[in-house]
């Protein structure tokens, strides 16, 4: 069922995250506060070296805080017994697990470790919950697989079954699309994404996929040694120059109008370009890419590219068929 009602499942207070040694503190994150609430998709972006495998390792309490106050569910982080912790807390992390012969079924039915105690013995309800872990994240037909002969696009969704069998209100993950093809991060984006909608699940998740996290999570963390930490919807941040700043690099620049990161071109020179659609945007992409910048007045121009149709062009009068030999004749 979908949820109707968003409510705050994690509280920070004057968080400040690092390490600490015998004689030394290090401090990765200034201080900071923020919320996680259920039913939404909330991903950390930030460069390397940012702070987020900390913050992420902190919030699970793998780490403690250097100073400040994580709340879950309305009680400290510290309180909870690790096995209290694991039955409100699941983590997916990006290490592969050696798991020689285990079966998709069993690795999922792990996550009812919290529940099984010391003999490790499923019951009739643990299995139906891993059961629905399998089914929620659809991969019923990966059930008896072998998990070493998973590719890591499956790989990832059986180790989110098994967040779900663990039956936790939040769940966390450390780029769970790293090392996956386009459409496979897109598929674990919109599932996560599903999943927190449609089963009330607090999912809280690092990634360097900035152009997925724009279009697909309700709420962004963004993350920098130097400007801190910044929370909001992407939109929000985008209208507001966030995005821009925290992202911004030599060749790469954020089209706040559209959301969106762009290569930067540095044009040498210029055509005339005239027609409209789809063909006059593929081929202004393809000038751009070879420092082509595109104007739409012939005065000064020695170039001029008319768009006929999407395989038709004219390049100062002489016909060609393809945008690769429109380049041939102006590169």
């Amino acid at each position: 069922m979908k949820s109707t009602f968003r409510h705050e499942t994690i509280r920070i207070y004057d968080l400040v995250t690092g390490y600490r040694s015998h004689k030394t503190v290090t401090k990765v994150s200034d201080k900071f506060g923020a919320t996680l609430r259920s039913g939404e998709l909330t991903c950390l972006l930030g460069p390397n070296g940012a702070g987020k495998s900390t913050l992420l390792r902190t919030l699970s309490g793998f780490q403690p805080p250097i100073s400040g106050e994580i709340s879950i569910a309305g009680k400290s982080l510290g309180e909870y017994p690790d096995t209290e912790l694991s039955k409100v807390i699941g983590v997916v992390l990006t290490e592969r697990m050696s798991l020689n012969n285990m079966t998709v079924r069993e690795l999922v039915e792990l996550g009812r470790s919290p529940y099984t105690g010391f003999w490790g013995r499923l019951s009739d309800k643990d299995k139906d919950m891993a059961e629905r872990g399998i089914a929620l994240v659809g991969i019923e037909d990966l059930r008896d697989r072998v998990v070493c002969t998973l590719s890591d696009g499956e790989r990832q969704k059986v180790m989110i079954a098994k967040a779900l069998a663990q039956e936790t209100p939040v769940i966390f993950l450390d780029e769970p699309t790293a090392f996956l093809d386009y459409p496979s991060k897109v598929e674990i984006m919109q599932l996560l994404h599903r999943l927190a909608h449609e089963e009330d699940k607090t999912v809280f998740m690092s990634t360097h996929d900035l152009e997925l996290a724009l279009q697909i999570a309700d709420k962004l963390w963004l993350m920098d040694k130097i400007l801190g930490v910044k929370i909001g919807t992407p939109e929000d941040l985008s209208l507001n120059g966030d995005m821009g700043r925290y992202f911004q690099r030599e060749g790469v620049e954020f089209d706040s109008q559209n959301g969106i990161f762009r290569i930067r071109s540095f044009a040498d020179r210029n055509v005339c370009l005239i027609g409209e659609g789809r063909a006059y945007n593929m081929l202004r992409k393809a000038l751009l890419r070879n420092r082509i910048e595109v104007c739409d007045d012939t005065a000064g121009c020695d170039i001029v590219i008319e768009i006929l149709g999407e395989s038709d062009y004219l390049v100062n009068g002489t016909p060609v068929d393809t945008i690769e030999k429109v380049l041939e004749k102006v590169v």
